[in-house]
C-alpha cells in the first residue's frame, strides 16, 4: 500500500522547493536514509511534472530539522518556517 505525503511546492528566490513534512522520527534516522528518502521523492514528483528540488522537514517539539541543499539553509532555520510550509501545503502525492 503506498503511502501519501502532502508536500508544498513553492517558488522562493527564483527556486522551486518541493518541501515535505515528515515524521519526527525521520530525524533518527541514518544521514543515508534520509538523503535516499528526499533523492526518491523528488525523483516521484519530478516524474509527475512537478520541477524543484526535494526538502524533507521535520518538528521536533524542540527544534525543526531538514534535508535540504546547503544554499537553502537560511531559509529552512527562518523562525516561522514550519507554519509557513504548512500554510503552503498544496499538493499530495502516493509512493
Amino acid at each position: 500500500m503506498a503511502n501519501k505525503f502532502p508536500f508544498a511546492h513553492i517558488r522562493h528566490q527564483g527556486q522551486d522547493m518541493i518541501i515535505v513534512p515528515v515524521d519526527a522520527a525521520f530525524a533518527n534516522k541514518s544521514s543515508n536514509a534520509q538523503q535516499e528518502f528526499v533523492a526518491g521523492f523528488e525523483t516521484a514528483v519530478n516524474q509527475a511534472g512537478l520541477a524543484g528540488h526535494a526538502v524533507a522537514i521535520w518538528n521536533t517539539g524542540r527544534n525543526i530539522g531538514f534535508v535540504a541543499p546547503t544554499k537553502w539553509h537560511a531559509f529552512f532555520k527562518s523562525p516561522g518556517i514550519w507554519e509557513l510550509v504548512h500554510a503552503n501545503i498544496n499538493k499530495e502525492i502516493s509512493l
